[in-house]
């Protein structure tokens, strides 16, 4: 499996072409029943879809007797069961081979729906998008078919965000904004959701959303669709309605919302609330027209993702609110002349100021002032040269494992080649790309799987907008006379952008903004070739990606189409 990347799971909770699904096994088919069949347990959180398993007992007995340390294929170590369920149970787990903490989804191989699962998994994994949760392998052994994705611990679920209250407008618009264009893109490929709520929608700390559970989800609890386009666009809908009133818009209760008034029907947000956003509701209302209600002033209701995606892009730009600020209790002191009196019936803010004392009057006076005076002249002076020197002597100590050759003509390029002893993914977001591939790049191998490479984006070449760059740190064993750098890669295209950086170590836990920049340079090959204006001696480089070329679904290292790069071999030269 391609190395991808899901936070906690909560896949039990109330919640066109011959494309990417279709060839992992037809995980889902396309349109929008909600109905869930007799026989399961209701599902009133309106995911959207219908039981595959219709009239079948839970398979609670069918469950893996697992428990908290056992461990996957000698590297998944089990730690905290989430959800236990319909024979199927979902983890907490740690992969002990990169260090983080991952999600395991495992059910019986002979489970009936252990085939749709792993179809599933592998669509969503092909399809590469950040804005999703990643998975990261799909695996049948041992009677078990297990599979594992990103668990994201610094995200908060939906769920959770609304809990607070709704949200300010412009939050409302960046939920619906981001998870429609992200549905849109997973629609294109032919993959669709079916269990869209705010258990599956999580914020990072940036303000950006990921959706998980996307196919797996549903496969895992037997839900099909006949028009999954208009399915998942109605549940964007729900969660753009729950946003702006804190209310779930249907008669139910679910996902921690109240529901609506029995027997109101559905009615636009901004009759729920004082307040809400005119467009925003009327947006809401067009998505979830497709449930029977009425489109706001008659607009062509939203049945698709991506239609759904141009009607926010096509809305008037909605500000993010001014900061405020808050004033201290009682408000600002107002201030008085000295030895002035607060006005009647009223009272002082703070004490009363002291009038100062008068001058020193006199030689003695005069004196004394000169005195103190020089004395602050002679204390600055000596605090100013010992911080000199402080500063001086820390900039020595960060940096010793850089220095550059003086120009005097000692030291020149030799062009002789330098040995990379070991390296390393440099992740600082904890989210590596193919950590376990990294090998790769300097110690030749030819198996296409096996070449490092990078995450499949939808939007570039610039990598910016998503994590800054991606990249890895080498080791050249000692300090060494470094003059240049050969990189083949895996893609040619407009256009891949590297820099190289000197770096104080290989544990990459220091910024890029805190390293020494060497070189940058464009490329629209499938090679390139940086040269430093003078040596630099280092020891450790980091080879820094920012934007990387848009390219086809390969199938062979299970890449999708959209903005990526990877790397066959890195040479350096002194």
């Amino acid at each position: 499996m391609a190395e991808r990347s899901t936070a906690a799971v909560d896949v039990a909770g109330n919640s066109g072409g011959e494309p990417l699904t279709a060839k992992a096994g037809k995980a889902t088919a396309d349109g929008a029943e909600a109905a869930i069949k007799a026989g399961t347990q209701k599902d009133t959180g309106r995911a959207g879809g219908k039981k595959t398993d219709a009239g079948k007992p839970p398979r609670e007995d069918r469950a893996p007797e697992l428990h908290s340390g056992h461990k996957l294929a000698r590297r998944y170590r089990l730690e905290e069961c989430v959800t236990r369920l319909e024979g199927f149970s979902s983890w907490r787990a740690v992969d002990e081979k990169l260090r983080r903490a991952v999600g395991v989804h495992l059910l019986p191989a002979d489970h009936p729906r252990a085939r749709p699962v792993l179809a599933a998994a592998r669509s969503a994994a092909l399809l590469g998008d950040p804005r999703f949760v990643q998975v990261l392998d799909a695996v049948e052994e041992n009677d078990l078919v297990y599979v594992v994705h990103e668990w994201l611990p610094d995200a908060t679920e939906l769920t959770n965000v609304l809990a607070a209250g709704p949200m300010e407008p412009h939050d409302a618009y960046q939920l619906v904004s981001q998870v429609s264009q992200a549905m849109a893109a997973a629609h294109r490929e032919g993959l669709a959701h079916l269990r869209l709520h705010p258990g599956s929608v999580l914020r990072t700390g940036t303000g950006q959303y990921r959706i998980r559970g996307l196919a797996v989800m549903a496969a895992l609890r037997g839900i099909t669709s006949d028009h999954p386009q208009q399915t998942d666009t109605e549940a964007i809908g729900a969660l753009l309605y729950a946003a702006l009133t804190q209310r779930w818009p249907y008669e139910d209760s679910a996902h921690g919302l109240p529901g609506l008034p029995k027997g109101v029907g559905l009615i636009a947000p901004d009759q729920v609330r004082a307040g809400v956003h005119r467009g925003l509701s009327e947006l809401a209302m067009r998505a979830l027209v497709n449930d029977g209600s009425t489109a706001s002033r008659q607009e062509k209701p939203c049945t698709t993702p991506e239609e759904l995606s141009k009607a926010v892009a096509a809305m008037p730009r909605i500000r993010p609110p001014e900061p405020s600020f808050t004033t201290p209790p009682g408000g600002y002191p107002r201030p008085h002349a000295y030895g002035q009196q607060p006005p009647h019936g009223g009272s002082a803010t703070g004490p009363m100021p002291v009038p100062p004392p008068p001058p020193l009057q006199g030689r003695t006076g005069r004196a004394l002032k000169w005195s103190v005076a020089a004395l602050l002249i002679a204390a600055l002076g000596l605090a100013s040269w010992q911080l000199a020197d402080t500063l001086l002597k820390d900039g020595q100590e960060d940096r010793p494992q850089i220095s550059e050759s003086t120009g005097d003509g000692d030291q020149k390029p030799t062009g002789d080649p330098i040995k990379i002893v070991n390296a390393q993914e440099y992740a600082p977001d904890g989210s590596p790309q193919g950590a376990d591939r990294v090998k790769n790049t300097y110690a030749k191998n030819d198996d296409p799987k096996e070449v490092w490479r990078s995450r499949t984006y939808n939007d570039g070449p610039s990598l910016k907008q998503y994590k800054g760059g991606v990249g890895i740190i080498y080791d050249l064993g000692s300090k060494q006379q470094l003059s240049s750098a050969d990189i083949k890669l895996l893609y040619g295209g407009d256009y891949t952008e590297v820099s190289l950086y000197a770096a104080k170590s290989l544990d990459g836990t220091e910024s890029v903004k805190s390293m020494k920049k060497l070189t940058t340079k464009k490329t629209s090959a499938d090679s390139i070739s940086l040269s430093l204006k003078k040596p630099v001696e280092t020891q450790y480089v980091l080879l820094w990606i920012t934007a990387a070329p848009y390219s086809g679904a390969d199938g062979q290292t299970f890449a999708g189409a959209g903005y990526k790069q990877g790397i066959n071999n890195v040479k350096f030269t002194g």
